[in-house]
């Protein structure tokens, strides 16, 4: 099986081409997304993530965290599968003249709905994308909350884990849970390993959530660093992006367009109240390999 590594703004997948390869049964699926995303005994990477057929948009991308399961919905990954079929010929655009600035619009399917990317192309080739991320939600419902833990965190609440945090929940196809952190408190190592897969297993999220740890800088500027259910943290969540800039906007702290400082880089977030939220950010190919 022939593999591509990739990563936008240093959350990294191992790219499967189903064109192409043989797929293995789901079954196996998620005991070969483990056993590929080791960083000692595999490729690494945070997942798994397939370049399959779709019969409702142009492509369709099935995603596996490192510890084997399913995801819904990955603004990182996305972009790097819309650079993949765009620089090994399998949509057919055409670039200007000068192969410099040429947008180019495709569909994705994804667990979480059909999403939109226009892929910003240099030199024949993508280094970055900007998606339609879809509306944000806020009901209990979308985020899977158990309402006789703690009704209405939802959209703003407290738990104890055992320090007391207030969550902003948003749902951009898979849950987050927003911690914003006062001005004289670092995000640092005992927040996100500490205390993030306590929020993250908690009884109040049955279904698991992400959990971001963010810093408002400035109205344009927001930090953060995120836990991701099934892989951990990781450099960078395009998702979880989204939800701290809507969850801050959404509280009035910033504007409607923000950049999101990550470890593995900057995603640009534009969000300005309603159905859609846009995530614009890079996407690098790391190498090609057989296994």
């Amino acid at each position: 099986m022939k593999f591509t590594k990739m990563h936008g703004a240093g959350n990294d997948y191992i790219y499967v081409n189903g064109f192409e390869e043989q797929i293995p049964g789901p079954a196996q699926l998620a005991e070969l997304a483990i056993k590929l995303s080791d960083r000692h005994f595999g490729v690494g990477g945070d997942g798994l993530v397939l370049i399959l057929p779709s019969e409702m948009a142009d492509f369709r991308m099935q995603m596996f965290n490192a510890d084997g399961s399913e995801g819904r919905m990955c603004g990182n990954a996305i972009r790097c599968v819309g650079k993949y079929v765009y620089d090994n010929g399998m949509i057919d655009v055409e670039a200007s003249a000068t192969s410099r600035g040429a947008r180019n619009s495709i569909t994705i399917e994804t667990l979480s709905g059909i999403k939109s990317l226009d892929l910003v192309v240099e030199a024949s080739e993508v280094t970055a994308a900007k998606v339609n991320m879809g509306a944000p939600e806020f009901s209990v419902e979308t985020m899977g909350v158990d309402v006789t833990v703690g009704g209405g965190v939802a959209s703003g609440g407290a738990m104890l884990a055992p320090r007391i945090f207030k969550l902003n929940c948003v749902s951009m196809g898979n849950p987050h849970a927003v911690v914003f952190l006062t001005d004289d408190e670092p995000i640092t190592d005992e927040l996100v390993l500490g205390y993030g897969p306590l929020i993250q297993q908690a009884p109040l999220f049955p279904q698991g959530v992400n959990v971001e740890f963010a810093k408002v800088e400035s109205a344009g500027v927001i930090r953060m660093r995120v836990y991701e259910r099934g892989s951990g943290e990781t450099l960078a969540c395009g998702t979880g992006a989204c939800a701290v800039a809507v969850a801050a906007r959404e509280l009035g702290m910033t504007d409607a367009s923000v950049d999101v400082i990550l470890l593995g880089g900057v995603l640009r977030i534009d969000y300005t109240g309603g159905e859609v939220v846009y995530m614009t950010g890079p996407a690098v190919k790391v190498f090609e390999g057989e296994i």
